[in-house]
């Protein structure tokens, strides 16, 4: 690195305004997504134009996991990139991540448990409880499991980056390497027999592997944020042309997928696939590129309430995330009382995605704001390590 690389450390982290807005929307796309899930199970003609309608356009809405891999690998890039302190950051993150992981699991267990919701059982919690510690197989907390490893291979990432100096390479080389395993997932290795081998490797949506680009596309993006930004302003049309023409395609891509392929639903919207590489990639860059517009929005003059809104929503994002499966869990017990028509679920889905949404807020500012349940969602009120926390300019999880 050169003498003024080594100089911008000690500078004021710029707060990047953008982030705030791409976490929200990454957020609620999430909950949407797990929303519209639940309103397929209440469904009962499973040929029906409502359930195949909703079937059909899951795939439209499946880019926020990658979203987040990809807002994950920038943050951490831009707070830890030029520190070199290790110890630090294992410390910091793993608890920053690690307590809420572990003590999740353990509520919506229990919780689980106590409402009679199958297959919970008091006879299988413990064996459950390991199982779910170790695997990140329940309440949707995959994506910790998959942070956890991020954290220890993040160093590795660093020295990638200051050791090759052609970061263009870096990317494209993770690109291809990219797509060749989703290629490998979607037409092999879903279907191979994966019984025998360890479970890190058998169940590929929680190997950090399956995800490289989008972390190293954050790091890259990041590291070169001006030429990037500056980039994304200049071929926006573009990128946003391609990213709704995309997007209008999963649905053929999904009939496809069903009628030519023959794969069952759930590997027909499985976002390990080479369309849906390119389709988060594309998608991605729009969301980055709106939050560069809210960014100049709020240079300009904005209404103090959307400005309070996407703050906020952007300090819980993550505490929303964990403690979805609350409001998920909520609005499954509450649809059998509808006994509706499919078009009739259909109808309401954006009432029952504001429940949701609604209730995961709600618990999540709770949290946020009441000592000491700030552990649940990684910012706890009460610091014991205080030398580990955030340092000031720098971009919170």
């Amino acid at each position: 690195m050169n003498g003024l690389a080594e100089t911008a450390p000690k500078k004021k982290r710029k707060y990047l305004y953008e982030v705030d807005i791409m976490r929200i929307i990454f957020i609620f796309g999430v909950l949407l997504n797990h929303t519209t899930t639940a309103f397929t199970h209440a469904m009962t003609d499973a040929t029906g134009w409502a359930h195949t309608s909703l079937l059909a356009t899951h795939l439209l809405i499946h880019f926020t996991r990658m979203g987040f891999m990809f807002i994950t690998g920038l943050v951490l890039t831009l707070n830890y990139y030029h520190r070199d302190d290790w110890p630090t950051f294992f410390k910091k993150r793993f608890a920053g991540s690690g307590w809420p992981y572990l003590l999740w699991n353990i509520i919506l267990l229990v919780g689980s448990c106590l409402l009679g919701l199958p297959p919970f059982t008091w006879k299988t919690f413990w064996p459950t409880l390991t199982s779910a510690i170790l695997h990140g197989d329940q309440f949707y907390l995959y994506y910790i499991v998959v942070t956890l490893q991020l954290y220890v291979l993040f160093p590795f990432i660093v020295l990638l980056f200051k050791k090759v100096k052609n970061h263009n390479a870096i990317l494209a080389v993770s690109a291809l390497l990219q797509l060749a395993i989703v290629t490998f997932i979607k037409y092999r290795y879903q279907f191979m027999d994966r019984s025998n081998l360890p479970w890190w490797v058998a169940s590929y949506g929680i190997n950090v592997f399956t995800y490289q680009f989008y972390f190293i596309f954050g790091t890259y993006v990041s590291l070169h944020y001006n030429a990037v930004l500056a980039w994304l302003r200049k071929w926006h049309r573009w990128v946003i042309g391609i990213t709704i023409a995309m997007s209008f395609g999963t649905v053929p891509y999904y009939f496809w997928n069903r009628d030519v392929l023959g794969y069952a639903h759930s590997y027909a919207v499985s976002p390990h696939q080479p369309y849906m590489f390119v389709y988060d990639t594309f998608m991605i860059l729009t969301v980055f590129f709106i939050g560069l517009k809210y960014a100049d929005w709020r240079k300009h003059g904005i209404p103090k309430g959307v400005e309070t809104f996407v703050k906020n929503g952007s300090k819980v994002s993550f505490g929303i995330y964990l403690d979805q499966t609350i409001g998920l869990t909520i609005l499954g017990y509450l649809m059998p009382f509808l006994h509706l028509p499919d078009w009739g679920y259909l109808v309401l889905i954006p009432v029952g995605y504001a429940l949701v949404l609604g209730i995961s807020f709600a618990l999540a500012w709770f949290f946020y704001k009441v000592p000491p349940f700030g552990i649940l969602i990684g910012r706890p009120q009460w610091h014991i390590l205080k030398k580990n926390r955030k340092p000031k300019g720098a971009i919170a999880k």
